[in-house]
């Protein structure tokens, strides 16, 4: 196992128990209602991460195009959960406005599972490109070309919007950059695919009108 991988498993592994630990610091903080928010949220959160613990951590059947996106985008994507978790909830009130961000984490996961569903087989978090590999156009692939990614972005978004401190929100622009970078190594893999330039041509990356 390389160092790099090595580091993207400690971090995750230490970023999920904050998590734990912060969630359940929330959800016995008595009878107020934003730090029991704050605390189903991060369970929620946790809950995502360890839905897609078996994918995290599966060796692809074939041989890796690269790695090194991957472990800045896996270590961003740490970092933006702990940095969003690790200072106190700036809420001292319940406030309408607070289930904002929440509803963008919400249609981030919904988008990225409906994502990971259209892909099936053929999702993996390693830039590969498979023997067999297909073009899928059905799903949320009939408006972006990454919208796996997309999804992740929104949702982890939402998670900053709602524990918003300076940290959380500059990791979370890290988080950006390294999907940027991931997304241009993967299409230079995936350009050769029969249909993709054709497929490319007719949608944004990541999000529509923007890029």
């Amino acid at each position: 196992m390389s160092a790099a991988i090595l580091l993207t498993r400690v971090l995750f592994v230490a970023g999920s128990a904050l998590l734990v630990f912060r969630a359940v610091t929330h959800l016995l903080a008595g009878d107020d209602p934003v730090r029991l928010v704050a605390g189903l949220f991060m369970v929620a959160y946790l809950a995502w991460v360890v839905l897609e613990t078996r994918v995290t951590f599966q060796e692809p059947s074939q041989e890796a195009a690269e790695s090194r996106t991957l472990t800045a985008y896996a270590s961003a994507r740490t970092v933006v959960g702990i940095c969003a978790v690790l200072p106190a909830v700036p809420w001292t009130a319940w406030s309408p406005w607070l289930a904002a961000p929440i509803a963008v984490f919400g249609a981030g996961i919904a988008l990225r599972f409906a994502a990971i569903r259209a892909l099936g087989r053929q999702y993996t978090h390693q830039v590969v490109k498979r023997d067999d590999h297909e073009l899928v156009t059905h799903g949320p692939y009939r408006m972006l070309r990454h919208p796996a990614y997309s999804g992740m972005l929104l949702a982890n978004a939402g998670f900053v919007g709602f524990f918003l401190n300076p940290a959380a929100v500059v990791a979370l622009g890290l988080l950006a950059a390294a999907l940027g970078w991931r997304i241009v190594t993967e299409e230079r893999v995936l350009w050769s695919l029969a249909g993709y330039p054709a497929f490319a041509a007719t949608r944004a990356r990541l999000i529509p009108g923007v890029w």
